[in-house]
Formats: structure tokens, C-alpha cells, sequence
């Protein structure tokens, strides 16, 4: 079993940058594929990012490619998710999931793939 704790949100004008954080406990995080999903008020919960294993092999939403990096630090137990040129768009509670995976190279845009998730931390994008 592996808990996690996001990290990072906060408020921040159209154009501005934040990197949320994921810390992750329990079992070694190398062990599973790990991505970023959020949910803006009144709509489903999204995918953004993900990554595999081994951190060589990443997906993003179409909405998140050009602007959102996802890595990971297996080491240090704690997967990254860096966002640019954030939009008021991008306004929502962003969570982090885990994903007990056997490929190295696999990670999943389906929510019902991962296996842990955490609280979630707000992100506001001001106009």
C-alpha cells in the first residue's frame, strides 16, 4: 500500500507557473505508474499526466501537452508536475495517483487503472 500527499497548489494569475508535488509513502514508489488527474467544480474528475516506472515514458492530456511536464524522483519517493502558462481553464483540484504496474514502460490515462490517490490540492488560475 502507498499514501499520498499532494503539494504546491495555490493561487495564481493566467500566465504564471506553479510545480505540484507528490509525496509518496508506504511502498517504494518505483513500483508504480504514477499520474496527475483533477477535477474543476461541477465536472468530472480528468486525466493530465502520467508516468511510467521508470519515468522514460510520459502521456499528457491534450489540453496539458506544450505546458504540463509530469517526472518523478524514485529516489526520493515524489512524482512532479510542473505547469506553465497556466489558463483559468486550469482551475481545479489536482490529484495524484498511483498505479501498481508491471511494465516499465506503461502509465495510464484511466482513472480506474490506479490504484491509490491522494487528497488532492487546489489550483486557482486568476484572470
Amino acid at each position: 500500500q502507498v499514501q499520498l500527499v499532494e503539494s504546491g497548489g495555490g493561487l495564481v494569475q493566467a500566465g504564471g507557473s506553479l510545480r505540484l508535488s507528490c509525496a509518496a509513502s508506504g511502498r517504494t514508489l518505483s513500483s508504480y505508474a504514477m499520474g496527475w488527474f483533477r477535477q474543476a467544480p461541477e465536472k468530472e474528475r480528468e486525466f493530465v499526466a502520467a508516468i511510467s516506472r521508470s519515468g522514460r515514458n510520459t502521456n499528457y492530456a491534450d489540453s496539458a501537452k506544450g505546458r504540463f511536464t509530469i517526472s518523478r524522483d524514485n529516489a526520493k519517493n515524489m512524482v512532479y508536475l510542473q505547469m506553465n502558462s497556466l489558463k483559468p481553464a486550469d482551475t481545479a483540484v489536482y490529484y495524484c495517483a498511483a498505479d501498481l504496474a508491471m511494465g516499465i514502460t506503461y502509465s495510464s490515462a484511466t482513472m480506474s487503472t490506479y490504484d491509490y490517490w491522494g487528497q488532492g490540492t487546489q489550483v486557482t488560475v486568476s484572470s
